[in-house]
């Protein structure tokens, strides 16, 4: 027999997704079975799986040990380990600040991204045990294309990657970014349009009118400076689909400097001179309410500010933003 008792990282969600976790490898006919016969009990009682879970509840297993080996699985998280810069860290949420050429989530070809990075982080610094990743992962929230830096928001505990998760799922959280586009922009605009994605080129194409496969992208601009033949912006992400402020200042003839997929490639750059600076938060309710209208912002790298001052646009850099 083996005894669990649910910890704050593990309450509030439903019995079954909690055994899905426990018992990767099983089945879920097997644990309903199981349920069914008591051989999985809560609070020793009989379960459905529908039950909400809360801590200090007890879960007993009535399994062989080769059985809930076999089901359990041996395959740890995956972790890498890396000096990540963090933002800001509380027991729940932690805000990193990427740098270019860092993948945001896990490759096929298994090349360690910030998910990795941060298990391995959590671990060291003991946030989460071996025995706590059996049913809770920590991810990141949000995602950056790998040659764009700045903050990329995670959950440390499942109650705050749930409300994180749902805050960029409904555009309530409002995320900024820094950008040095190619021609003379003096007024902010709004632009909208569709995107679709061509997946074997790992591109996507802007159109002005709604077309079939395309999704819908909103971008806002503001210059922030112009030294005659680049500008300065700052970018609010409306919507966020891949590529979208890439390929929607492109379409627009104004593509980012040093982006090699949407306009010209610069020697001396490793990438687009795009950063994601600024999030802020909105009025929360629930385990985060404590972050209710802060706003946290990201350093932008050395290269970004040493392209600024070669352009002299270092001025409008610091009087709009600091």
């Amino acid at each position: 027999m083996k005894e669990f008792i649910i910890n704050e990282n593990e309450a509030g969600q439903r019995f079954d997704k909690y055994l899905a976790k426990l018992l990767r490898e099983a089945p879920k006919s097997f644990f309903y079975k199981m349920m069914r016969k008591k051989n999985i009990t809560l609070n020793g009682k009989k379960a459905t799986g529908n039950e909400k879970l809360f801590s200090g509840d007890h879960v007993k297993l009535f399994l062989s040990d080769e059985t809930f080996e076999k089901f359990s699985g041996n395959d740890s998280a995956p972790r890498a380990h890396y000096a990540l810069d963090i933002i800001y860290e509380d027991e729940n949420i932690l805000l990193i600040n990427k740098p270019a050429g860092m993948l945001s989530q896990p490759a096929d070809d298994g090349t360690p991204s910030l998910v990795e990075y941060l298990t391995g982080y959590l671990l060291k610094n003991g946030s989460l045990t071996e025995n706590d990743l059996r049913t809770f992962r920590p991810s990141v929230c949000n995602r950056l294309d790998r040659n764009t830096s700045g903050l990329i928001a995670a959950g440390k505990s499942l109650s705050g990657l749930q409300e994180l998760s749902g805050m960029f799922k409904s555009r309530e959280l409002h995320k900024y970014y820094l950008c040095l586009v190619e021609g003379v922009l003096k007024e902010e605009r709004y632009i909208k349009g569709y995107l679709a994605k061509d997946k074997k080129s790992n591109k996507v194409t802007i159109y002005k009118q709604e077309k079939e496969n395309a999704l819908p992208v909103e971008t806002k601009y503001y210059p922030l400076g112009t030294n005659g033949t680049r500008t300065l912006l700052k970018v609010e992400l409306i919507t966020g689909r891949a590529h979208q402020i890439r390929a929607h200042l492109a379409s627009e003839g104004h593509s980012i400097v040093g982006d090699p997929k949407y306009g010209k490639n610069e020697s001396n750059l490793k990438g687009q001179l795009l950063h994601s600076f600024c999030m802020e938060f909105p009025v929360l309710t629930g385990t985060l309410s404590y972050l209710s209208g802060k706003i946290f912002t990201a350093p932008i790298p050395e290269i970004f500010l040493r392209t600024l001052k070669e352009e002299k646009l270092e001025e409008s850099y610091y009087e709009n933003l600091e």
